[in-house]
């Protein structure tokens, strides 16, 4: 399934496509995984705990199986060519967290830095709620790490609410992650 978007980027009009990602993108998927992990968290972050976050969840290996899960789905944003970001959804049993089956997970959105501003996050979360919907999902919910403000207004502005927290490990860190949901 394929979705086109126009976007108004500086003063070109340029397309935005976003398709789900295969087996054969592995490689790019890596690379935008961890990209856009470390432009996001690596100034906040100890080296150390990245490193090993990085080379543990976001190895090949790692993100093959994610792939191979029938209840996650992968989607990348493509602008001009490029991949820009990616969104990668949970529903059933691949959920992290909460297992409800009425329910489906936001476990990533992620923007390339210099792409940010660019609406692409938005255009994720747009695949987001039209897969909730596909699916009759009562909710949708998704766990940001409390220190990530700019994620947790842009949760904020689309009607999420916080609800619980859990721990998250980064590395040998262990950090909080508000728990945000919105229904349907």
């Amino acid at each position: 399934m394929w979705w086109l978007f126009s976007l108004h980027l500086l003063r070109n009009m340029k397309d935005m496509e976003i398709r789900i990602v295969t087996h054969d993108d592995i490689d790019v998927l890596q690379q935008i995984s961890r990209q856009t992990f470390e432009e996001a968290f690596s100034v906040d972050n100890d080296a150390q705990d990245m490193a090993k976050y990085l080379n543990e969840n976001l190895s090949t290996t790692r993100l093959e199986e994610e792939l191979s899960n029938p209840h996650s789905y992968f989607y990348f944003a493509i602008v001009d060519g490029t991949v820009a970001g990616y969104l990668k959804l949970n529903c059933l049993d691949a959920q992290t967290d909460i297992k409800d089956q009425h329910a489906l997970e936001i476990e990533r959105i992620y923007v390339i830095g210099s792409m940010q501003g660019l609406r692409i996050g938005q255009a994720l979360y747009s695949i987001a709620v039209e897969k909730a919907q596909e699916m009759n999902a009562q909710y949708i919910w998704l766990g940001v790490w409390e220190h990530n403000h700019k994620a947790i207004r842009f949760y904020k502005k689309n009607g999420f609410v916080e609800f619980s927290k859990h721990s998250f490990m980064l590395g040998n860190d262990e950090q909080t992650d508000i728990l945000m949901k919105r229904p349907i």
